[in-house]
């Protein structure tokens, strides 16, 4: 049964104020304790409330609730198995916004009304606030199924009251590129490194399932029963075990960051897939597989796999244009290109092929698994792509690609050097 002890303070300043402790049965059979009551009552009560808990099964140590967030972040984190990717941004996330202000609040003494006032002064998106907010919410569930605390002040509350992004620069035209566009761009970057540029705009790859793919998984050969005989198609594999190119920071024990690089599956179900190629494209990828000597089918010229960065400076002279620049001794004759469309990425060539998809009536349950995406709604549990399906999205593409070249007047892709 619990009971209280009197204390008297011999401390200066305080020397003969009288406080009680309280004093209870633990469920491991050891005393606990807790000071600083003002009366004997009000300490029994504490210590009958804590033995009554426990006999019910719903008690919390006092002592694990009083644990600061910092310390709690690195109990959670460890036990959490995302992908690599998400952990990374969930470390930015605590560093740059959760652990400056609450790295040392007691779990105990979280409450929503200071979060939702907190996450009001924060600077940046309302995306980032939000996730912010999310992940310090899902850290304290963390701590209820713990046991180191009751309740979580934070579940099921609705931030509110946040100020709105500024609009967005770029507009909607600048995200998706003309035919005509891609071509003359993947014919400045040349063969090896137009190729990306092609096969990006025509089959919707993301760039870490680009640069992450393997010659194994280039032109493999669909097979569906069509009309009394088969249909078939080259495609492009994603890989489900190792079809992206995963690039993010770890933590060692320690806490320190290091680089990681390497195979990982993609982000979703829907992101394995088999990708149809177009007739142009396969035999592109297969004179370029015919005389490329690496595993990779998109790598840099001595077989790597491309960092973002290294890639940035191959496209945007490209598609920005850059000065001429003169021979001279230790750099080569560059000459002067004009811009061909300013500002397109990598990210706008896969918004556009799904903008082509659309523009050439491609059924939107196989638009959306071309693109890795899941369809929405009850119709992408009842409807499947068909072999109908796919000759018209493939023929699409390929007389796109012949009207673009009959516009640009050109006979073959690459120029002959």
């Amino acid at each position: 049964m619990a009971y209280a002890e009197k204390r008297v303070s011999t401390a200066k300043g305080s020397k003969g104020k009288v406080s009680w402790r309280a004093r209870y049965l633990r469920p491991d059979g050891k005393w606990g304790s807790e000071p600083g009551f003002p009366t004997k009552k009000t300490a029994e009560n504490w210590g009958d409330a804590q033995e009554a808990a426990i006999r019910e099964g719903r008690w919390v140590d006092p002592d694990l609730s009083a644990k600061k967030l910092g310390a709690f972040v690195q109990e959670w984190m460890a036990a959490q198995k995302p992908r690599g990717r998400t952990t990374m941004n969930r470390w930015e996330r605590l560093e740059a916004h959760i652990l400056p202000r609450w790295e040392h609040t007691p779990l105990l003494a979280f409450n929503w009304f200071e979060v939702e006032a907190w996450a009001r002064t924060l600077t940046c998106a309302r995306s980032t606030t939000k996730d912010s907010v999310q992940l310090l919410t899902r850290i304290l569930n963390g701590a209820v199924d713990k046991r180191y605390l009751a309740v979580n002040p934070l579940a099921g509350r609705r931030l509110t009251g946040l100020p709105p992004d500024p609009a967005p620069k770029k507009s909607e035209e600048e995200q998706w590129a003309p035919t005509e566009v891609v071509l003359q761009v993947a014919r400045r970057l040349g063969p090896a490194y137009g190729l990306h540029v092609l096969t990006t705009a025509f089959t919707g790859l993301r760039w870490e399932e680009l640069v992450g793919l393997h010659r194994d998984n280039a032109l493999l050969e669909r097979r569906q029963r069509h009309e009394g005989g088969v249909f078939t198609c080259p495609i492009i594999r994603v890989d489900k075990e190792k079809g992206v190119l995963a690039e993010y920071y770890v933590r060692d024990e320690e806490g320190k960051r290091r680089s990681f690089r390497g195979l990982e599956p993609p982000k979703n179900e829907k992101s394995a897939r088999d990708i149809d190629v177009p007739p142009f494209l396969r035999e592109l990828l297969e004179k370029h597989l015919a005389d490329w000597p690496y595993e990779w089918v998109f790598c840099t010229p001595t077989g790597k796999w491309w960092w973002r960065s290294e890639w940035f400076r191959i496209i945007r002279p490209a598609a920005d244009g850059r000065d001429a620049r003169p021979k001279a001794r230790g750099t080569a004759l560059k000459e002067g290109w004009e811009p061909i469309m300013p500002g397109l990425t990598m990210r706008a060539l896969r918004h556009t092929h799904d903008t082509w998809q659309s523009e050439d009536n491609v059924n939107p349950v196989l638009a959306h698994e071309q693109s890795g995406h899941k369809y929405p709604g009850i119709k992408g549990t009842y409807q499947h792509p068909t072999p109908t399906m796919r000759k018209q999205r493939l023929e699409a593409f390929e007389q796109r690609y012949v009207r673009a070249m009959e516009t640009l007047g050109w006979q073959e892709i690459w120029e002959r050097s």
